[in-house]
């Protein structure tokens, strides 16, 4: 591993839980979660937005500008907005992306909720990925924050990621057909 993916790595840790332990004692933690979620879905749709962050030679202040600009429209946290300007100033802005989604896995493990993702050959509505949901939080005996990818690429079937463990329901439902057809053997 390089070492510039080390330091990103440190210090989009480090920011994210010094922004974590600031919003928990000013008592905003769900507004500035919330808000992060924005900025990161900002970072993704925005093309201009993106550029703005990974362009090197753009002026602290012209950062700043835009910033407390989306800030004053968005009625954008001041503890957030002060945080976001500090990066600036540190010239750690190129690192927002990867400091505000480590901040908001550091909620969720706070809550003692488990990552999930589910990928799925079929388009799943609401009711069955709520479903799916309720099944996991009663076997795990957890909250799970699941996250749902519809992959046209996948054959048919599921597949499951709970934390570090990978499940593929169209595997393990050939899997035990194959038991079941061997016990009647």
């Amino acid at each position: 591993m390089s070492k510039s993916k080390v330091f990103s790595e440190t210090t989009a840790s480090r920011y994210s839980l010094a922004l974590f332990e600031l919003a928990q004692e000013t008592k905003c933690l769900e507004e500035v979660e919330t808000q992060c979620n924005f900025f990161i879905n900002l970072i993704k749709e925005c093309t201009d937005f993106h550029s703005l962050i990974k362009d090197p030679t753009n002026k602290k202040e012209d950062l700043v500008n835009v910033i407390n600009s989306l800030s004053d429209r968005y009625k954008i946290n001041r503890l957030l907005t002060k945080f976001i300007n500090y990066l600036i100033f540190k010239r750690r802005f190129f690192y927002i992306e990867s400091i505000l989604k480590d901040f908001i896995e550091t909620c969720s493990k706070k809550r003692g909720e488990i990552k999930a993702e589910l990928s799925s050959a079929k388009d799943l509505n609401v009711e069955e990925i709520n479903s799916i949901k309720d099944e996991l939080n009663n076997n795990f005996k957890s909250k799970i924050k699941l996250e749902f990818k519809h992959d046209p690429n996948l054959i048919g079937g599921l597949k499951l990621k709970v934390g570090s463990v990978m499940f593929d329901a169209s595997i393990e439902n050939k899997l035990k057909k194959i038991e079941n057809n061997m016990s009647e053997v």
